[in-house]
């Protein structure tokens, strides 16, 4: 019988996704990772695992396509059976998500509705559609952000959105827990990844080193190892929770 855990996390071709897939493949997971436009660093993430005694796959998917989720998991049962000879996985990470640079009164209906299908919209579908293939007593963590306790000018929605995620989190948790699924919610502060622009100058760099307790902007890894460390019986008694990865910021 394999007994190989299994984990699926969207947005994973770069930043803290990439950092979430090497380290669970560090940790014997295989791992189901998806992405939208970055084909060719989808298969280098992909190739860093096989190549290291791995297995991983990229699969596309749009994660503001929410007509496309049926499809999306037809496929991924597919290369379950395939690649693993499973029927179902273990772990979601809905990590998938796109960042935001306007003020309130620059913020266009366009731009609002995007944030909401992509951040939100999507996940709360795509979740809903691939919980009948995670296993009972599997995890889901949605990646939230430092954003919805701590407020910015310029990223008002989707810092809303990341803490509706977080009330949603709960939600989750409540309604499958008679699968024994915990769904809990991983919240990063400031991570020096391409994220939203997030390589901002030195200056700015360095004002969000002062505010933080740890003195230094956050790295993927410091993220993707901590949301690894989750994906084991270590956390079993961890659900419904938000966990901020922020090195004290405003605290």
């Amino acid at each position: 019988m394999n007994t190989t855990k299994i984990l699926l996390v969207t947005g994973g071709s770069r930043g803290i996704g990439k950092s979430i897939a090497l380290n669970a493949a560090k940790r014997n997971i295989g791992v189901i990772l998806t992405y939208n436009s970055n084909h060719e660093q989808a298969l280098a993430v992909v190739h860093t695992i096989n190549s290291n005694g791995g297995k991983a796959v990229a699969l596309k998917m749009e994660a503001s396509n929410i007509s496309s989720f049926s499809d999306f998991a037809i496929e991924v049962s597919q290369v379950l059976k395939t690649e693993w000879n499973r029927k179902n996985f273990d772990y979601l990470v809905n990590n998938a998500g796109i960042a935001q640079r306007t003020l309130i009164k620059d913020t266009t209906e366009e731009i609002f509705d995007q944030l909401v299908n992509v951040n939100f919209k999507g996940m709360f579908f795509l979740t809903q559609k691939l919980m009948p293939l995670i296993v009972d007593g599997g995890q889901v963590i949605n990646i939230s952000s430092g954003l919805a306790r701590f407020a910015f000018p310029g990223v008002a929605v989707y810092g809303a959105l990341k803490a509706a995620t977080e009330g949603l989190t709960r939600y989750f948790a409540k309604e499958y827990a008679d699968r024994k699924i915990r769904v809990n919610s991983v919240a990063p502060g400031a991570i020096d990844t391409e994220f939203g622009g997030g390589k901002g100058d030195e200056s700015h760099r360095q004002q969000i080193a002062n505010i933080t307790a740890l003195g230094r902007l956050g790295e993927a890894d410091d993220v993707g190892e901590f949301v690894a460390s989750l994906l084991s019986e270590d956390s079993r008694f961890v659900n419904a929770q938000r966990i901020e990865v922020s090195g004290g910021i405003f605290i």
